[in-house]
């Protein structure tokens, strides 16, 4: 029969965004799909301001992404080969565009602007962690001296000025 039906509502959300604070990473997901080898990956991901989510693409395994919010504000950072952001598309629940598809291949990160930002992502499956992504080679590593820094300037290219 598989699992059971999952209801996505506001108690969910609140958990979710409570563990992501009180998370070193600032940061929670909550998979919907019952195995890491679904061929289908549902689940939705908490972020909060602060949370650092190094620029990466899916190369190895052809896996685009869809991201949509549901609450909250975030962008998301396309880059080329080189690091230059290439397009920065925001996201906001209720005005101008609430979700994203991204190919694979691109390099791509997200920053959250405001406390309780979710979305709801899919991509294909099975994921592989070790080789899910492929991390920028010129952003800095998640937890490095450098990362704080290039996070302050991801988010100072994001904020409206």
């Amino acid at each position: 029969m598989g699992s059971p039906v999952q209801i996505i509502d506001q108690h969910l959300l609140d958990a979710l965004s409570l563990a992501a604070r009180k998370s070193p990473r600032l940061r929670k997901n909550h998979n919907l799909h019952v195995s890491y080898d679904d061929p289908c990956q549902r689940l939705l991901n908490a972020v909060e301001p602060g949370s650092y989510i190094r620029p990466h693409r899916h190369l190895e395994f052809a896996k685009p992404e869809c991201f949509v919010l549901l609450r909250g504000r975030m962008t998301v950072l396309i880059f080329n080969d080189d690091g230059r952001i290439e397009q920065i598309v925001p996201l906001s629940v209720g005005a101008g565009c609430q979700g994203i598809d991204i190919p694979s291949g691109f390099w791509h990160s997200m920053v959250s602007l405001v406390p309780g930002s979710i979305f709801f992502e899919t991509k294909p499956g099975p994921y592989h962690p070790l080789s899910d992504k492929d991390f920028a080679p010129w952003a800095p590593a998640e937890g490095s001296p450098e990362a704080g820094d290039y996070l302050k300037a991801l988010e100072s290219a994001v904020r409206p000025r």
